[in-house]
Order: structure tokens, then sequence, then C-alpha cells
């Protein structure tokens, strides 16, 4: 009687596994139906004092975990059918190696080294899947907590940075490679003044605490202030973007998709084209500029590998910061004392410390791997660093030998913000996520992003407006627009 050969049963039984998984997989898909209209008549047959759009999500929600585990009990009797099989195959093999049996010690040894592989597998497998399911709760949380509520369209090129007014009336600055600074009305979304000063990208964008001034930076080598004056339309009805929300989470998008920037356009508003005065002393690209406490005084950071001090009344030069061995990515200053801190490609951070006149120190925060893309202040004695290690770090002014608190994550981090007031920290990423944490390290929320709303491309900058009663948040980012978001803080901090 002819035997049959190893690889022929292997393959027949490959056969017959993968004959018995395409059945279930047809059980099941045929029977999902009637569950889901079975659970749906059981809940409308129940007292409840649900509204029908709830419990209609939850019945979606609990669809899609039973649909889960259901892969993952069909995934899991294909791994250990692997694993039997497995075993089968050692057992033959250790009876015809070298003509002698395997002692059982080797064989045992072989048999639990494939089987520890295959459970690792089982392991990630089931964590990947569960993830799912805890996103999609995370996401809806979000959704509630975290709200779209204008966006601010109008630039031709990728927008670097934002900033909110100290002054009434609070307007939304923001700065674009296409060279050009826009005030929008954050009601209505539309643009109110366009600074046109620069010859190369504007780079930054801040205002001035007490005045009608603003601060750019560019990509000219200069640093303009200019003065603006705003008067604010009416504000129009606006709708609830969250209502057509998709129920993807991550959908690709294509350039076709991106704002063309003409939307709301803003050729149509008022255009500044000189500024007061122009700071002229850095040999490259002003990455950021920002005012010191007071306003008299503006700071500068440049690719140069330098940061000035300037007086803002005669535009002399003051102070040249230097120390850094590469190109300066970002500056900012402290709220309430004359302190500057400037981050750096060469994975450092430095403190400038102006309080005493006749004293200028500095302090040198190492502990990032890669470029320190910002570092801003908090209340107090803290700093945050932002990086393209994929990490953000918060550190104790009297303590620099270690960060406090450190938040890993899966993207580059770029010009991150501070809520002043709740210390909530805004990490806008490469991967066009923007994420929330509190000081500690402890995620609070993401901000939704789908096929209707959200950034497309990297996203470069947030800024809070802790007191703003439509709009608390706002980002920026390559697609061409700004973004303004209704974060419900005393919800959000109740769900951490």
């Amino acid at each position: 009687m002819p035997t049959e050969s190893g690889s022929c049963a292997t393959a027949r039984q490959a056969k017959q596994k993968r004959k018995s998984h395409s059945l279930s997989i047809r059980r099941t898909n045929s029977s999902e139906q009637e569950r889901t209209g079975l659970q749906r008549d059981m809940l409308e047959g129940q007292d409840t004092k649900l509204p029908s759009s709830v419990r209609n999500t939850l019945l979606e929600l609990f669809g899609q975990i039973e649909r889960e585990f259901e892969n993952l009990y069909i995934e899991n009797l294909e791994l250990r059918r692997e694993i039997d099989t497995l075993n089968e195959r050692l057992a033959v093999e250790g009876q015809t190696i070298d003509g002698a049996e395997l002692s059982k010690g080797q064989l045992k040894t072989k048999a639990s080294h494939s089987t520890s592989q295959l459970s690792q597998k089982l392991k990630t497998t089931y964590k990947a899947s569960t993830s799912k399911i805890v996103s999609s709760f995370k996401t809806t949380t979000s959704r509630a907590i975290c709200q779209l509520v204008k966006e601010y369209v109008g630039h031709r090129d990728g927008i670097w940075d934002v900033s909110v007014t100290k002054t009434q009336p609070v307007v939304l600055g923001t700065a674009s490679a296409d060279h050009t600074a826009l005030l929008w009305s954050i009601e209505t979304g539309k643009s109110l003044v366009k600074y046109v000063g620069h010859v190369g990208s504007v780079n930054s964008i801040k205002f001035h605490p007490t005045e009608q001034v603003a601060l750019t930076a560019s990509g000219d080598q200069t640093a303009h202030i200019w003065r603006y004056m705003v008067q604010l339309p009416m504000p129009q009805p606006t709708t609830d973007c969250n209502q057509q929300m998709s129920g993807e989470d991550e959908i690709e998008f294509s350039d076709k998709d991106e704002p063309d920037g003409d939307g709301d356009g803003s050729s149509d508003c008022p255009t500044i084209r000189a500024p007061l005065s122009s700071l002229k002393s850095h040999q490259g690209v002003v990455i950021a500029a920002d005012w010191l406490v007071g306003g008299k005084q503006a700071v500068t950071a440049s690719w140069d590998r330098t940061a000035n001090l300037y007086d803002v009344e005669t535009s002399e030069l003051v102070h040249s910061l230097t120390g850094h061995d590469q190109e300066l990515t970002h500056c900012c200053t402290h709220p309430t004392q004359r302190l500057v801190v400037t981050s750096s490609r060469d994975t450092t951070f430095r403190l400038w410390d102006f309080r005493d006149p006749s004293i200028h120190s500095v302090n040198v925060f190492q502990g990032h791997t890669d470029t320190v893309t910002s570092a801003v202040f908090t209340v107090g004695d803290n700093v945050v660093s932002g990086s393209d290690d994929r990490t953000v770090k918060v550190w104790d002014l009297k303590n620099m030998r270690s960060p406090i608190a450190t938040i890993r994550t899966d993207s580059a981090v770029n010009r991150i913000n501070v809520c002043v007031g709740q210390r909530i920290i805004a990490l806008p990423h490469d991967n066009r996520q923007v994420r929330l944490f509190d000081m500690s390290g402890v995620r609070l929320a993401r901000l939704p992003r789908s096929n209707r709303q959200g950034h497309r491309r990297m996203v470069c900058c947030s800024a809070w407006s802790e007191d703003h009663p439509i709009c608390n948040l706002f980002t920026c980012g390559f697609d061409r627009q700004a973004i303004g978001w209704n974060i419900n803080i005393p919800a959000l901090l109740q769900e951490k």
C-alpha cells in the first residue's frame, strides 16, 4: 500500500484548514445581520431613557466588539492547529534526524521554543485587535470633548505658525510660506488684514502684549514689527462640523483634496505693505521671534546659530546670544519674567536669564537625541520641550539634570503650546495628529481626524486661547489651513 509523502500530507492539511476557515467566515457573515437585528429588537423592546441615537451608537460599538472577538477566536483556533501541526512535524523529524532518536529533552526544547513564538504571535494579534476596539471608544469620547468649530482658509502655501492676540479685539494670526501673514476673525473665519512686507517665507507671528502690533520672522533674514487696525465683522451662525462625521478615523488624502488657497479669499481684505521697523542683524533665515515681558524688547532665533535681543523702539541689537552648535529652530519668552529659551538642531535647548542687567547667565538642557523643535514656558518654573526624536519632556528649571516627565509618541513633534491655566500640552505631529497631554505625561485626548475634518498634512503648530468663548485651541499645517477647536476642558480633565 503506497504511503503519502510528508509534503502532500502537509498540503492537504493546509487546504482543509483554509476550507474550514472560509466556512467559519461565511457562517459568521451570514449570521451577523440576524444577530444585529435580534439585538436591536431586544433593545427596542426594553424600557429605557436613552435616546434612539445613543442606543444605535451602542449597538454599533458592541457589534464591533463582538466581531473583533469572533475574529480573534477564529485566529486562535488556527494558531492552535498550527501549533499541533508543528509539534507533530517536530516529532517526526526527531525520529529521523541522523537515523537516531532525539532525546525527550531536546524535542521538548524545540517544541516549546516554537510554541512560545506562536504564543507571542497570538498575544500580538490580540493586542492589535483589542486596541482597535479601545480606539473606537476613545475616538467617540474625543469627538464629544474636542469639536472642530471653524476652518481658516486663504493662504496659498503651508502655514508655519499660528497665534492669538492678547488684547481686544481678539483675532487669530497665521504665518505662511506664501510670504504673507494674515489676521482672521475667529468667529466668522474671514481674513481681516494681510501683511505682505516680507520677501521670504513668514515663519512665525507673535502679538504685542498690550498694543495692536505684530512681530513676524521671515526667511528673508529679518523680523518685522508692524501695526494693524481691525474691525470685527458680525458673526454668522456656525454649523457643527461633527454632525457630518464619518465613521472612519484614518483616511488618506490626495493633493486634490487640499484647499486651493482661494476659499474664503484674502484678496479683498486690507493689505499692509511696510513695517514700522525691521530687525536686521542675522546672516540666515529667521525662524522665530517673540516679545519679552513688557513688549519693549524682542528676541529672534536664526539658522545662523544665534539668537538676537533687540530694543523695539530703536531697532538696535542689544545682545547676540551664541553657543548653539547648529541652526536654531525656535525661541520663546517667559510670560512674567525676563527669561528666554532657545531650541536647536544640536539636540539641546538653552535658557537665557536677563533678570539681572549685569549678569546674563545661560543654562544648557540636554536630554533629546534629535532636533529640539520647540521649548516653551509654563506657569512657574517648568519648561516643556518637543523633539524630532518623538518625545516631549517636562523640565524643572531648578533641576536641569533630568526631566520630571517624558511623553513618548509615534511621530516627530513640532511647535508645542501649553494651556497655562489648565496645564495642558498640545502636541502637533508630522503624522497629522494633534494630541493633548497633562504635565505629568498622561494622555487626555486626540483631536478628531477624518475624511471630513482635521488636517490633511503635517501639523506645524498649536496655540491656546484660554479666554475665547468659541475656540480655545488653534492648529495649522502644510495643508494651507488653520483650524479652530473647542475643547471642553472640564470634561477632558474629568475623563482623566
